[in-house]
């Protein structure tokens, strides 16, 4: 699934630094979870983080193009199960509510929840 860019919305929540500080938060939360953490066992930290920050600028509507691979080419394999998901999407409603408006918080999430059927394993 291709993911629609919200083209207001990256300016409206900060830009880059801010995308940038939810991505941190959102990892330190992700690998504090004893249920998710060992599901990044040996990943290169600061490649993902990289990645994702690339990843939500082009899907907010940041201006760059994702160029990397699909969701479900990216989580094939992994075992991702309906609770990861949605303990991930948890992590990350917790750190958009530190760091980006409450009004553009749903509209992130939906975009979120849009990717569920590429990231989850059937």
């Amino acid at each position: 699934m291709a993911i629609q860019q919200n083209r207001e919305i990256f300016a409206r929540i900060g830009g880059h630094a801010v995308v940038a500080a939810v991505v941190d938060d959102f990892y330190r939360r992700v690998l504090g979870d004893p249920s998710l953490a060992p599901m990044f066992a040996g990943v290169a930290m600061e490649k993902l983080r990289n990645h994702q920050i690339s990843f939500l600028t082009a899907a907010l509507g940041g201006g760059l193009a994702y160029g990397g691979r699909t969701m479900r080419e990216a989580h094939s394999g992994l075992g991702i199960r309906d609770a990861h998901f949605t303990g991930v999407a948890a992590h990350m409603h917790e750190a958009l509510r530190g760091h980006v408006p409450a009004e553009e918080i749903e509209t992130i999430l939906v975009t979120v929840a849009s990717l569920k059927a590429d990231i989850v394993e059937q």
